[in-house]
């Protein structure tokens, strides 16, 4: 390792588990976002001067204005109050807020040690491409509002679907990262860890779940029913619109998608119990937090169906959500240390 007495890999370690928390916290302000039908309350994309608020009345004024002229106003939100727009511009603004603290949590901690070669040998390179996927996240942002701007009343479900799942991706990206480090800070000699088949098994039924989560979120799909394991006094409930071809309803349809939704959790509670058993002998922690974050997260999604999308219940769902992610990233790691 090139100046392996000057690199921290401790410190970088904690570092990135920061940036994984607030990455978490930003999943679950993205998801009330979504539940208060927040996200197309600012209509503009401005990296830089939209760290501002607007600061007195004629900015407000000029903020409605600009919501006043999209669909989602004139088809469903007529008569809204200045009042009811700071409401969901509040959700929308923190979001934002957010993805930039985010950033510059990243990047500058990251320009730091760069410039002072305590990163280790083998580490920019993945560390950079953890960065340009943020980056990369809020065009993915951007794109999945504009599809809410000029035709649709809500945003593009398919769009708000590649929007959390690459923000979940960078969470196991850095948490595995930060994984790698502290081993690495506990012996110099520490290879980075593997993808083994199980992990990449359970990782994409994760994937499949974790893709519906999002389009049941973008279709809000979880208010076609408020039964379990029944959906309207029927197992299978049939596509909301009669005679859709399969595969469009698989996809775009809210009852189907709900279905598989509710169904494949058990396939993923399954992969995640073999990969929770395999974890144990390695490392009983990650086992433990596997346990827990699917048992959770699944109580969690039968009450939030149950009570028509309780909005804390919905948040909480979503806050397991990531954190499911995160202990899975946990686990299969385990399963790939060298």
């Amino acid at each position: 390792m090139t100046n392996s007495f000057r690199t921290r890999p401790r410190a970088l370690a904690n570092w990135l588990f920061i940036v994984a928390a607030l990455i978490v916290l930003m999943v679950v302000i993205g998801g009330i976002t979504r539940l208060t039908e927040s996200g197309l309350s600012i209509t503009q994309w401005k990296p830089i001067s939209g760290v501002v608020p607007p600061l007195n009345d004629a900015q407000w004024q000029a903020e409605f204005a600009n919501y006043q002229r999209i669909p989602e106003y004139q088809q469903l939100n007529q008569g809204m109050t200045l009042a009811g727009f700071k409401t969901i511009f509040f959700w929308e603004y923190l979001h934002r807020l957010l993805g930039r603290l985010i950033g510059v949590t990243f990047a500058l901690p990251l320009l730091w040690f760069a410039v002072r070669r305590q990163i280790p040998s083998g580490y920019g390179p993945r560390l950079v491409a953890l960065l340009a996927l943020g980056g990369l996240q809020g065009a993915i942002g951007w794109w999945m509002v504009q599809s809410g701007l000029s035709v649709r009343t809500d945003v593009s479900h398919v769009r708000l679907a590649v929007h959390l799942l690459v923000a979940l991706f960078t969470l196991a990206g850095i948490v595995w990262t930060a994984l790698d480090l502290r081993a690495l800070a506990r012996d110099p000699h520490a290879r980075p860890a593997r993808l083994t088949g199980l992990g990449i098994a359970v990782s994409t039924i994760l994937f499949v779940q974790l893709l519906y989560g999002a389009l049941v979120a973008g279709l809000n799909a979880g208010l076609v029913t408020d039964q379990w394991p029944l959906m309207n006094g029927s197992f299978y409930p049939g596509p909301t619109v009669a005679g859709r071809p399969f595969l469009d309803a698989l996809f775009n349809d809210p009852a189907i998608v709900h279905f598989v939704h509710r169904w494949w959790a058990w396939v993923t509670v399954a992969a995640l119990v073999v990969l929770a058993r395999a974890t144990r002998r390695i490392d009983r922690r990650a086992s433990i937090a596997i346990h827990s974050a699917f048992g959770t997260q699944i109580l969690l999604g039968i009450a939030t169906v149950m009570s028509s999308m309780n909005l804390p219940l919905a948040a909480l769902h979503q806050l397991v959500g990531a954190l499911l992610v995160a202990a899975t990233a946990w686990g299969v790691h385990a399963m790939g240390r060298r």
